[in-house]
Order: C-alpha cells, then sequence, then structure tokens
C-alpha cells in the first residue's frame, strides 16, 4: 500500500501515533479521483487541496523542516522530493515559447504539444562556505533568517561561474574578505521550495570583515568554546558548523 506524500504551502500532512509520525496510507486518506499525482517508489505525491476526507482522526499538518526530526528518514527524503515537484507542477504551467499549456510526459517532466518542448523541474544551485582563519570561523547573520542565530556565508551561483568562484565572490561581496584553499565539503537537497545546496569550507587570506552589500547584519569570526547560537538540523550550514566544532575540519 502506498503511502501518500500530502503537501500545501511548505506543510505535510502526517498521521500522529504512539510512537511519533508518519505519513498516512491510502486508506487513511480519499483523494480526489481527478486530482493530479506523482508517484515514485513506495509514494504518492499531491496537493492536500485534492483531500476530501481523511479516515484517521489522529491527522495533522505540520512543517517538512520540523518533521525532520519526527518522521522516519525515508520518509522524510520521499517528502523533500514530492515537494519540489509539486511546487514545480503548481508554478510551470505553459510552454514559455508558444504559451500552450503544459502535459505531463514522465514523472518528471511536462512537453508542450505543440512545439515538443520537455520541461523538467528547476534547481536553483546555492553555496554554503565555512571560511577559517587559524582555530576560528566565519560565522554571520543574513537579514533573511527569523532567528538570531548565526549561520555560514550563502548564495546563489550565477550564469556563467563556477561553484568555486561563486564562493569567492560571496564571500568578497558580503564581508570584504579575501579567500583561497576553497574546498568542496558536500551537497543536500532543499525543497524551500527548489534549491541545491553545495557546501565549501575556505582558507582566510586577507581583509576586514565589513558588511558591503546590505545582506548581512552582523557577524565575524569565533573560536569553538565562544560559539553563538547557530542554525537548527538538517540544514547543511549546520552540518559543517558541527564538524567543525567537532574538530573535523
Amino acid at each position: 500500500m502506498k503511502r501518500l506524500i500530502l503537501t500545501l504551502k511548505g506543510e505535510l500532512l502526517l498521521v500522529k501515533g504512539s510512537d511519533g509520525y508518519r505519513l498516512p496510507t491510502e486508506n487513511e486518506v480519499n483523494l480526489a479521483t481527478d486530482s493530479e499525482k506523482f508517484q515514485f517508489g513506495d509514494f504518492l505525491a499531491s496537493s492536500l487541496e485534492n483531500v476530501t476526507g481523511a479516515t484517521s482522526g489522529n491527522i495533522e499538518r505540520r512543517g517538512l523542516r520540523e518533521s525532520w526530526t519526527t518522521i522516519p528518514d525515508e520518509e522524510y527524503y520521499a517528502a523533500s522530493k514530492a515537494m519540489e515537484l509539486l511546487n514545480w507542477n503548481s508554478e510551470e504551467r505553459y510552454c514559455c515559447k508558444d504559451g500552450e499549456k503544459l502535459e505531463r510526459h514522465s514523472e518528471i517532466s511536462k512537453l508542450c504539444p505543440k512545439c515538443g518542448t520537455e520541461y523538467f523541474p528547476r534547481l536553483s544551485p546555492a553555496i554554503v562556505v565555512l571560511v577559517k582563519r587559524g582555530d576560528e570561523a566565519l560565522l554571520v547573520h543574513a537579514k533573511t533568517l527569523r532567528n538570531p542565530v548565526m549561520a555560514l556565508v550563502a548564495g546563489f551561483v550565477e550564469t556563467g561561474e563556477s561553484l568555486e568562484e561563486c564562493v569567492a565572490r560571496e564571500v568578497k561581496e558580503e564581508t570584504s574578505l579575501e579567500i583561497d584553499n576553497i574546498r568542496y565539503y558536500g551537497s543536500q537537497s532543499w525543497p524551500f521550495p527548489h534549491q541545491l545546496m553545495v557546501g565549501f569550507t575556505a582558507e582566510y587570506r586577507s581583509g576586514e570583515v565589513s558588511f558591503a552589500d546590505g545582506e548581512l547584519t552582523s557577524g565575524g569570526f569565533f573560536t569553538r568554546d565562544k560559539a553563538p547560537a547557530i542554525p537548527s538540523m538538517p540544514s547543511l550550514s549546520r552540518m559543517i558548523i558541527n564538524a567543525w566544532l567537532n574538530g573535523e575540519i
């Protein structure tokens, strides 16, 4: 029996049990017969707008990010994929060449019936970087962060540049610092709504911290024993900071 991934505005429909939360199954939620669905593996994804009724009295709505610690890993990563697919499905409806309404072609593509152009879900690559200066690390607060936490310098990759060039540019633009020894750390799907986060470490080379472009409100170099509040899991930024705090990088 397939598990249902039902999302709306960043929230999931979950069943609350005695041992935590899980995705509902097909016999616990009724979907409209004409609802648009995506299937992959043992999962079926659709919008919460298509739910016509629920047979379980323990169903709740929870944010995807908040669900990371409450549902099994397999379900969380499937829900992340579904969130991106459903967001893409609602936002990309018409062909940008001739305005025709797109038709579903596969589980991850749409086709224009007029010109034959195939469309796939878009990804927006972005970098995060931990800049080290001896035993210190650069942590900053972006004006977009709701909570008073310090994170890593981050930014979107621009057309025509490599990931490493993006890292150097973002650090320079946001903090006025020059860096070198840029090294890849890891990557993470970040479905809020369609990012691919790529993590790096780098070494401080020169300069004084100043917030030149207005993206950051505060920050500086911190030692491990005086680290500020940092982002919550499961963000890649937190994973990299944890690795630094534990002396792994």
